[in-house]
């Protein structure tokens, strides 16, 4: 039995989408790489969102059986809204996964994480055999960490002796992030805090000293990765 009325069905994005033509630009682009048959993991943001309605439209209009993999609730309820099926990475891999980025260096290396999903799209990264990141050129720096924090997922109760080691391996200031449109801190997709360090320099070997403090669940940094660029011009 299906409910007579239901939120998802008329769900829309969090807020205004900036660059919206560019996004759905690349949206269309992705979109053609899809085959049927495949397992897609989706990451989050608004280019995510917008690319799954061009999948959609092409499953509609090609008859493609494709499920998604999702990496936040929010592309798994716009899953639930366009009829895209989902599956889990208990049941299959991705043949290819797609998401976006904060910043990136001239290596590829990542600072991601402003949605809260960090986690759950590092695995799904790991997980596939290719991925996209999708971004624009505002998002590609010299340094990471030249505009934004790198952030930290950490179980609730370990905020401040996480924020002592953070210190400890080099950051100048560590913030516990404020949400809005709700009282107290954010939570990830995962119901754990999320510390935004500032790091002056962040070298190699630093993603795995933060993953390595007790308390901490993942980071936003995504250093040596195997991913491909998509980039488009705002």
């Amino acid at each position: 039995m299906e409910w007579k009325d239901s939120l998802i069905s008329g769900l829309q994005w969090s807020e205004h989408i900036i660059n919206r033509e560019g996004k759905e630009r690349v949206a269309q682009e992705l979109a053609a790489r899809v085959k049927d048959g495949e397992v897609i993991g989706a990451g989050s943001g608004s280019t995510v969102y917008l690319t799954l309605f061009a999948i959609a439209e092409r499953m509609r209009s090609e008859k493609l059986h494709v499920e998604i993999i999702p990496a936040s609730m929010e592309i798994s309820m716009t899953c639930i809204q366009l009829g895209i099926p989902q599956t889990t990475l208990w049941e299959k891999r991705p043949d290819w996964t797609f998401d976006g980025a904060d910043e990136v260096d001239p290596a590829h290396n990542l600072i991601k994480g402003r949605g809260g999903a960090m986690f759950k799209e590092k695995l799904l990264i790991k997980s596939s055999e290719r991925t996209f990141i999708v971004v624009d050129d505002s998002k590609f720096v010299s340094r990471l960490g030249s505009k934004f924090p790198v952030p930290v997922e950490v179980f609730p109760t370990g905020v401040v002796y996480v924020e002592e080691w953070l210190k400890i391996l080099g950051a100048s200031e560590v913030i516990l992030r404020m949400g809005k449109g709700k009282d107290g801190p954010v939570l990830t997709e995962n119901g754990n805090f999320i510390l935004d360090a500032w790091f002056d320099s962040i070298a190699e070997p630093l993603e795995k000293e933060i993953k390595s403090i007790t308390g901490v669940i993942e980071s936003g940094l995504f250093i040596g990765y195997d991913i491909e660029i998509n980039a488009y011009t705002i």
